[in-house]
């Protein structure tokens, strides 16, 4: 199964409503596939930083918006029951006439918003374990009526989901994921996988995604499924950009971009992720790479 290459932007809610609204506008003007939105109760580095709420912002894009497709990249799953967020992703669905995916992760141990709201800080192995019950049972509920479920950790009974996805089969769900148990999660349940390397050489980060893509694959066969039939997304996260105020290397290096991009499709990721600019003058670049390489590299590369 061949997918056409997309492009999201990771837009970043740490500011006031009307200038995050401005923000996902220019994403779809600028012809993006999809606006991502992050998921904490907090700006999970930097506390006091203005911040705000995920799935409110959502629904007010997905009025404001008509063509590009919103995503939360990723739900957090300790914030909420698994059909509470199908609730929201549901609800929000029907507002924007069918352009939402759910992105959803384990979250982060040291993420200041566990202490903040007293949530239990689970272990890696149980928000694992956890994980791959959420999305077996998040998928039943955005593509039936009524749902019953019975795991370990969470349930569902006669669980009403009315309407359910307008989109068919179901509203897309991408899985965050890193290591071994959480790829094989992602290959039995996910539409799309998601995935970043935090390492700060950028060919090393191409070398470490290869081979994550690769036992993505063995888990696929594994699980009997296609692996063609599992959507690859990358974010190019810039491992110097918080200690440089922010800056990122690919908005500097035009060069450097265009390598990365050439280089995640190689390895067969389709969704390419970029982080919104932050830096003033990184704002020029962002803009001639939506308006120019980018639709070369998408007739090069398809």
């Amino acid at each position: 199964m061949a997918f056409p290459l997309r492009f999201h932007v990771l837009t970043l809610p740490g500011r006031p409503w009307a200038e995050f609204r401005e923000q996902v506008l220019r994403v779809e003007e600028l012809g993006f596939d999809v606006a991502a939105i992050p998921d904490h109760f907090v700006d999970w580095a930097n506390a006091p930083a203005p911040w705000l709420e995920c799935w409110t912002l959502m629904a007010a894009v997905a009025a404001e918006t008509t063509t590009v497709r919103l995503a939360t990249n990723v739900a957090q799953i300790p914030l909420r029951h698994p059909g509470i967020l199908a609730h929201h992703a549901v609800t929000v669905d029907q507002i924007s006439g069918g352009r939402v995916e759910v992105g959803i992760g384990t979250g982060l141990r040291i993420d200041p918003g566990t202490e903040m709201l007293g949530l239990p800080n689970w272990s890696n192995g149980e928000r694992v374990a956890r994980f791959g019950e959420y999305i077996e049972l998040l998928g039943m509920l955005l593509s039936q009526n009524i749902t019953d479920y019975d795991g370990e950790y969470y349930s569902a009974a006669g669980a009403v989901m009315n309407p359910t996805s307008t989109q068919r089969p179901r509203i897309p769900i991408i899985a965050a994921a890193l290591g071994p148990k959480m790829l094989a999660h992602a290959a039995r349940h996910a539409d799309i996988w998601n995935t970043m390397s935090f390492d700060a050489d950028f060919d090393d980060q191409l070398a470490e995604l290869a081979d994550r893509a690769a036992s993505v694959d063995a888990h696929c066969t594994a699980a009997g499924r296609d692996p063609a039939t599992l959507r690859r997304s990358a974010n190019l996260y810039d491992a110097e950009a918080r200690a440089s105020g922010g800056r990122l290397r690919y908005y500097d290096d035009e060069d450097l971009f265009v390598r990365l991009v050439r280089g995640l499709v190689e390895r067969g990721f389709t969704d390419i992720g970029l982080y919104s600019p932050i830096v003033a003058d990184q704002e020029a670049t962002f803009e001639r790479l939506a308006r120019t390489v980018i639709p070369e590299l998408r007739a090069e590369l398809g």
